[in-house]
């Protein structure tokens, strides 16, 4: 079970220095700043709430546990995952429109994003939800193809900043006390 759960905690890594990079690369709001400011301020509290909750969940899995206390643990970290992603898409969609060239497609590309990753998350829940604990090494081959799914989600709900790129918002990003 530690290669899965090394696996899931791996991936919140990616999709957190993914989304560095887009912040990094674009951004939005009714002014550059202001929707910079706007989109850091749901995506700095959503960072945290996915540290925190694989912290959490590494250090609850490392101990020895069953498989129900695994599935109750992997259960919980996908639920608020996917609950803290729904949160930073609400936020950056109240955000609205920034006044940049493709402010539009920025604006969607970052929903779209989080949507994707709140979406994969729930998938992730589910499926370990409705796993049987009385089989472990069926339970364990279960999250391992449920975390092989969530990683293959991942990958395919990056956002591509090479469509999406503005000097403006670069420098609002890089500006912006909200994202330091």
């Amino acid at each position: 079970m530690r290669t899965c759960r090394a696996s899931a905690a791996g991936k919140l890594t990616v999709v957190l220095a993914t989304l560095v990079v887009v912040l990094a690369g674009c951004g939005g709001g009714p002014s550059p700043r202001a929707w910079a400011a706007s989109v850091c301020g749901a995506l700095t509290p959503w960072r945290s709430e996915i540290s925190k909750l694989t912290s959490s969940t590494d250090q609850q899995m490392t101990a020895q546990t069953t498989p129900a206390q695994a599935k109750e643990n992997l259960v919980r970290l996908f639920g608020g995952a996917e609950q803290a992603s729904e949160t930073a898409r609400r936020k950056v969609e109240q955000a609205g429109i920034p006044e940049t060239d493709n402010g539009e497609a920025i604006s969607a590309g970052f929903r779209g994003s989080l949507s994707k990753m709140r979406d994969a998350y729930g998938r992730a829940r589910d499926t370990i939800e409705g796993l049987g604990t009385g089989e472990p090494a069926a339970f364990y081959d279960g999250v391992r193809a449920a975390v092989e799914t969530l990683n293959k989600e991942y990958d395919a709900s990056a956002l591509d900043t090479s469509k999406l790129n503005s000097e403006e918002l670069k420098q609002a990003f890089d500006e912006v006390p909200e994202c330091h």
